[in-house]
């Protein structure tokens, strides 16, 4: 075989093989930070994958709930102690980059979100959005509000602490990390609204949560939220 004709055949090989891995990845996955949700991580699952492909990032949980999300149809990813929200939201997106996701849309493993909600996430992302911001209804804490009033005025981003997000994951891939500080998630948020990256949003409506918040109670989430709130405006930079 002539070695031109040779060359070309493996160049339209190569190009169905990529093709193919391309067609067979998933497009959208739903990034579960959790850490012990046994309670209720089956059911949200089982409602995610209608939508998306479910990722679970288990955050050194010391109940069942990396195995019955596994059960259920997730993919797991876990930590082996736990290191925190942030740590969880960044192992889970790597991971949907991993696989090779284009998108990722992110939501709590306690039941708040409705999965049925992701559908307007994927609207906006395949219609151009670098990101999706969700919008709760209410917040639960006043520095939720503090915050959500400086996003408005600063970067344009109404409620910064929605744990319902939606991401372009080419610009995570770029960037290599996720968090610096502890944001609660703001912080990849931040720098988006910050380089000029088209943001958009979409109303959420939350469920109660019947049990305690991984967060707690009292003082301390509250600090939590204004320290993140108050580093960000210094250290959430540009691209």
């Amino acid at each position: 075989m002539p070695k031109r004709r040779a060359s070309t055949l493996r160049t339209q090989i190569a190009t169905k093989r990529e093709t193919m891995e391309a067609s067979t990845s998933p497009v959208f996955a739903a990034v579960i930070p959790a850490y012990n949700e046994a309670r209720s991580i089956v059911t949200v699952v089982q409602a995610v994958k209608q939508h998306a492909l479910p990722i679970v990032a288990d955050d050194g949980s010391a109940d069942e709930t990396a195995h019955l999300a596994a059960q259920a149809g997730a993919v797991v990813v876990s930590h082996s102690c736990n290191q925190g929200y942030d740590a969880a939201l960044q192992t889970g997106l790597f991971k949907a980059i991993e696989l090779g996701c284009t998108f990722a849309i992110t939501m709590d493993a306690d039941g708040q979100h409705n999965p049925a909600g992701l559908e307007a996430f994927k609207v906006e992302l395949l219609q151009g959005a670098d990101l999706v911001v969700g919008v709760r209804d209410r917040h639960q804490r006043f520095s939720e509000s503090i915050f959500a009033v400086l996003g408005k005025v600063l970067w344009s981003i109404a409620d910064p602490l929605c744990g319902m997000k939606g991401y372009k994951l080419l610009h995570l891939k770029r960037l290599g990390h996720f968090d610096s500080y502890k944001s609660i998630g703001t912080e990849f948020a931040l720098r988006c609204a910050r380089s000029g990256m088209r943001v958009n949003s979409v109303q959420v409506q939350t469920r109660k949560r019947t049990d305690t918040s991984r967060f707690g109670g009292g003082f301390m989430p509250n600090y939590r939220i204004l320290r993140a709130m108050i580093i960000g405006v210094f250290k959430a930079k540009r691209f």
